[in-house]
């Protein structure tokens, strides 16, 4: 049995525990020791504010690192460097210099890194990929994806509103999940223009991010990511040659999560349409975490990894340099 502890308590922290895919919770830590003896009481788990002693637990074999960005990094070398297996969240790091000291650090433990990407494991995205996969909707042209959310009272004064705990504002954030679908299905990117820019919130980060990105064959993501979006949007539209996929919602405040399949026919025309809907709860952390559990279980390479992680920061601070803020 694989056992676990996750450093930070906080919501992705709990939704973590409530998804470990037949893994065991040994150690629950977070700085505000409350909320580590909370999430620990309800899963038979032992509590610590010291994350330096959690990982360096014998009975831990993984560690789920879900922190502020600024300490994700030193979280994560630590654990590897104390022989676990690692899950972090997105994105890993808050620029690819921080990036590279995780990088060596797995390259001398020997053990496996998984980001947290787990939006590649929502219903929708999986058989839209599958599709694809498969050839059915033809060689793929282009990519159009939104997302965003908007804010409440006092998002100013959070930690991603500050540029020394998070590495930036919404494209670090919400934006790197849309650069690694769009990566996941184009590919890589070697031509990347956009802007960003901050337009309502009181904050030193943007608040919006525009990304115009071209792979090799001139396949294009457009992409949008905002938390000036007052109605909480996702939306993700794949085109081929011989069809369109379309993605919208992800479940909860973001609409019931829905692919439309629209298949070109012979004659154009309209095409043929297939609607799936997913009105069931999220089941992306828990399918992200069975498969890091069998990676760990084969020694495969996870599918998610420090090398997707460094795609989306390369993309993110060139944006950044372009626009005039700041890379950490």
């Amino acid at each position: 049995m694989v056992g676990v502890a996750i450093v930070g308590c906080g919501l992705i922290g709990r939704k973590r525990a409530q998804a470990l895919a037949g893994a065991t919770l040994r150690i629950c830590a977070d700085v505000v020791r409350e909320r580590a003896e909370e999430l620990a009481r309800a899963a038979g788990a032992r509590a610590m504010s010291d994350w330096q002693q959690a990982v360096n637990q014998p009975d831990v074999d993984l560690v789920i690192v879900a922190t502020t960005n600024d300490v994700l990094v030193p979280i994560a070398v630590a654990a590897l460097d104390a022989g676990k297996h690692v899950l972090v969240e997105k994105p890993a790091a808050r620029s690819r210099r921080e990036l590279a000291a995780l990088e060596a650090a797995a390259a001398r433990s020997g053990r496996l890194v998984r980001v947290g990407f787990n939006h590649r494991y929502h219903p929708a995205l999986r058989r839209a990929w599958e599709i694809v996969r498969q050839g059915e909707a033809g060689e793929l042209m282009f990519i159009r994806g939104r997302y965003g959310h908007g804010g409440r009272l006092g998002y100013e004064r959070e930690w991603r509103a500050n540029p020394a705990r998070a590495g930036g504002g919404e494209l670090i954030d919400q934006g790197v999940h849309l650069i690694d679908l769009a990566r996941w299905f184009l590919g890589d990117f070697i031509e990347i223009d956009g802007f960003a820019h901050t337009y309502f919130w009181p904050m030193p980060v943007e608040d919006n991010a525009f990304l115009l990105l071209k792979t090799a064959k001139k396949q294009v993501a457009f992409l949008h990511v905002s938390c000036t979006e007052w109605k909480n949007l996702f939306s993700f539209e794949v085109y081929g040659q011989r069809a369109k996929l379309q993605i919208e919602g992800l479940g909860g405040s973001y609409g019931v999560e829905r692919l439309a399949y629209y298949r070109m026919l012979p004659q154009m025309g309209p095409p043929e349409t297939t609607i799936w809907e997913y009105p069931m709860g999220d089941r992306s952390w828990e399918l992200e975490m069975e498969e890091f559990l069998e990676d760990i279980r084969l020694g495969r390479a996870p599918a998610a990894g420090l090398a997707e992680a460094r795609a989306a920061l390369e993309v993110v601070e060139r944006i950044y340099a372009a626009s005039g803020y700041a890379v950490v």
